[in-house]
């Protein structure tokens, strides 16, 4: 769910040209080092799609391929969450999120279902399982190395974050009563930002790094923002990309 609402598309179209290469390829090296804390392995339902769930997020999905049916019914029945990946050209990715089902909000007489999941907790995608008709997945459950980002950051991040929401025209979003340990997540997930990077935070180990990283390309694409919004004002808009 996007609070940018119409706005989205128009912060889209020029987030996905700021790939924030620096921060991606730094970040990449730091989830490559495998110093995961492991909870458990588990076999999970895989869901490929072409979006990045994060912890936390709600994501609404229709559900109409009758294999993904039988998955979403399966873990409706047995209380299950099931896992989101992120789909590629090649296969899926290595690291994904495991999707709770909050409600049913409309099953159709063919078998379709609207439903709302959110993001709950991160895995790697240790070994593949075409046993069923939907994809499995043997899959090694992630936490976070101790400790969490310090509070100057993390009032830095949440400055930016609403800098954008503001210029978007969007309404301010109250995050007092966020855990801590969600917020890099709640803040990438609250906005249209490029996949390949809420990918790369996804496989982050620390809070710290997130919040980093977030501030970091938050303020390589505010200057396009800022100057988008001034030429639309100059221009006599509302200011609002």
């Amino acid at each position: 769910m996007h609070y940018l609402g119409d706005h989205a598309e128009l912060l889209v179209s020029w987030v996905s040209q700021v790939k924030c290469q620096r921060t991606i390829k730094e970040s990449t090296r730091c989830c490559c080092e495998k110093s995961w804390r492991p909870l458990v392995s588990t076999l999970l339902p895989i869901f490929p799609l072409d979006v990045v769930l994060l912890p936390g997020v709600p994501l609404p999905l229709h559900i109409f391929e009758p294999r993904y049916k039988e998955m979403v019914t399966e873990c409706l029945d047995q209380k299950k969450p099931f896992g989101v990946v992120r789909s590629k050209e090649e296969g899926i990715a290595e690291i994904g999120c495991t999707a709770e089902i909050m409600a049913v909000t409309k099953k159709h007489s063919d078998g379709r279902m609207d439903i709302v999941t959110e993001g709950r907790e991160r895995f790697e995608v240790m070994q593949l399982n075409h046993e069923r008709s939907f994809l499995r997945a043997e899959v090694l459950y992630l936490q976070d190395e101790l400790g969490s980002a310090a509070a100057e950051k993390i009032s830095q991040a949440l400055k930016l974050h609403g800098e954008i929401l503001s210029l978007a025209g969007a309404e301010p979003v109250a995050l007092s009563e966020i855990e801590g340990s969600k917020i890099s997540f709640h803040l990438a997930g609250s906005l249209p930002l490029d996949p390949d990077f809420k990918q790369t935070l996804l496989g982050m180990k620390s809070e710290t790094e997130r919040v980093e990283a977030i501030i970091s390309y938050f303020e390589t694409i505010l200057p396009n923002l800022r100057r988008t919004v001034s030429v639309r004002r100059k221009s006599g808009g509302n200011g609002h990309v």
